[in-house]
């Protein structure tokens, strides 16, 4: 079982940050948050998620059109601005992430309707585990919506393949600059026992 610190580290007292230091994030480091958020689980083992890790000017200069006012600020700053995206031929790689069985590619091959449904909410499950593994090593997050999909997948994914699903500030934050903590719903305004 995690410590309470862990679990303080990871989601309890984790918040979504808007200021960051100016210090790097390696690539190294961003090796690691995959290795890490790379096993999560996911339907079928499918792991559609594509992560784009923005992390020169000149692709943040190329991210900035699509970004909303109330996000260019902070992830102009950022040291890492992850594209999180989902892969809508996720289903031609299950030869390698589910070999026991063979048949499971037909299981999406033409299907749209499920591919999309599949890779949207396993890759969302993925874009999750990317922000506990970051936080998990040391690093802050902020998860964002606020930009044109339409303009980010036309600007970075542009055979259609991949679909950006949210986006996600990764650094070193500013501790000192971090607005109060909204409230959440109690357990038994989000949970029903049967």
């Amino acid at each position: 079982m995690l410590s309470d610190e862990a679990l303080d580290l990871i989601l309890r007292q984790a918040r979504s940050h808007n200021v960051w230091l100016e210090k790097p994030v390696s690539d190294e480091t961003l090796r690691q948050i995959y290795a890490v958020c790379r096993m999560g689980p996911t339907s079928a083992n499918s792991s559609p998620a594509r992560y784009l890790f923005l992390r020169t000017a000149a692709a943040k200069a190329r991210l900035k059109p699509h970004l909303s006012a109330g996000n260019t600020e902070k992830t102009m700053a950022a040291p890492v601005t992850a594209i999180v995206g989902y892969d809508l031929h996720f289903y031609e790689r299950l030869d390698k992430l589910f070999p026991h069985n063979l048949e499971a590619r037909s299981w999406f091959e033409g299907k749209d309707a499920l591919v999309e449904a599949t890779a949207f909410r396993n890759g969302s499950l993925q874009g999750a585990y990317l922000i506990i593994a970051a936080r998990a090593l040391g690093l802050d997050c902020g998860p964002m919506s606020g930009f044109d999909n339409v303009g980010v997948d036309a600007e970075f994914f542009p055979d259609g393949r991949i679909k950006s699903n949210f986006l996600c500030n990764i650094g070193y934050a500013d501790h000192d600059a971090v607005m109060p903590r909204n409230p959440r719903l109690d357990f038994d305004e989000a949970c029903t026992l049967l």
